[in-house]
């Protein structure tokens, strides 16, 4: 009866991270570095566009982020292959978001509608 009580118990703490459904967020797909405001690379003589710097300051070692809703995702799968083909664009993305709302695993990513 108490290995019943303990693994409902563990059952009953684990589900929620087990079940936790998808959510979808629209946003813009941006880096960790510049998140919203890409406007610090843009000073200078060199102007570029937010796909641009996206890019750059991920080549140069920054993580892809997702901002949405006044708030900045870190996402957890770097390697997502559409993450560089929408980088700096208004997307719509798929996937779990952690217990603390701070990182997003992307499932999908698509250009949001106009």
């Amino acid at each position: 009866m108490k290995k019943l009580y303990v693994f409902s118990a563990l059952f009953a703490l684990c589900s929620p991270m087990v079940f936790a459904a998808q959510q979808t967020l629209t946003g813009t797909l941006t880096d960790s570095m510049c998140k919203s405001d890409h406007a610090m690379m843009n000073k200078g003589a060199v102007k570029m566009s937010e796909k641009e710097c996206t890019l750059a300051c991920v080549k140069a070692g920054q993580k892809y982020a997702l901002a949405s809703g006044g708030k900045v995702y870190k996402i957890t799968n770097q390697d997502f292959a559409a993450l560089s083909e929408n980088a700096g664009g208004a997307v719509t993305v798929t996937g779990d978001i952690s217990q603390d709302g701070t990182s997003i695993t992307v499932a999908k990513v698509q250009a949001a509608k106009k």
